[in-house]
């Protein structure tokens, strides 16, 4: 048997999923099942396993098995009106998400200077987990002014999307002002919550959307797995998302 053996059972189940053998969500036999189906050894199968799994074919979940990642890519224009349910949905995906925190904290360096804020004054950080069709995508912080949105979080919760919370507080438009987007390795609490491999790169946008007078309204950072989006930049679209 070649060295490179592991190289030929990840195309041949790569092949699998992506003629639909093996569809999104399948369950794979166990390690010693597939050895025994690719006449290998179980360190071949498991290397082939984690390579797919990098690559994002696959999830391995402790003490549950491997199963086959559903892959949306989603194409995420960015331009001076950007909305993550508006992106999604004209695509046909069904945009759902999750809190998993607010806090007032005092504004320090970064969030501080981009909501033109001093250091120290109270901001509310909201965190929440978003999904396309069922699939983790992002995840990420949104900073407010606490003075000026003491209670956007609980707002956030009963009215669902970002725009219908600040049209309750009688905004009715907003443009982005800044995006940056860089890629670099996932920390382990980051895979674990997009449900991606350790080893599979994230990108990180960090986002600054304004009124249109050019208020800071809000800062944002979100981990987007690199796997799961397309960015691309729309800078003479008024209504990009």
């Amino acid at each position: 048997m070649t060295r490179e053996r592991w190289r030929e059972i990840r195309a041949l189940i790569e092949r699998d999923i992506m003629d639909g053998v093996l569809e999104p969500g399948a369950r794979l036999p166990t390690e010693p099942e597939l050895a025994t189906q690719y006449e290998a050894g179980r360190h071949t199968i498991r290397r082939a396993i984690a390579e797919l799994a990098k690559e994002g074919h696959l999830s391995v979940e402790q003490g549950r098995g491997t199963f086959v990642q559903p892959r949306p890519m989603i194409d995420y224009p960015i331009g001076r009106r950007t909305r993550l349910r508006r992106n999604l949905g004209a695509q046909g995906i069904d945009v759902t998400s999750e809190p998993f925190g607010a806090d007032r904290i005092p504004a320090e360096g970064r969030v501080a200077r981009m909501l033109n804020l001093s250091e120290g004054s109270p901001v509310i950080a909201s965190r929440r987990l978003s999904h396309a069709d069922g699939v983790p995508v992002s995840f990420g912080t949104l900073y407010h002014d606490a003075e000026r949105f003491p209670d956007i979080a609980e707002r956030r919760i009963g009215l669902g999307s970002v725009s219908a919370v600040y049209r309750s507080y009688g905004i009715e438009d907003y443009l982005r002002g800044q995006t940056q987007i860089h890629a670099r390795p996932a920390r382990s609490e980051e895979a674990r919550r997009l449900r991606q491999h350790p080893d599979m790169p994230v990108l990180v946008v960090r986002a600054l959307d304004r009124e249109l007078d050019g208020t800071p309204l809000a800062y944002g950072q979100v981990i987007w797995s690199a796997a799961r989006v397309r960015f691309s930049i729309n800078i003479d679209d008024e209504d990009a998302g």
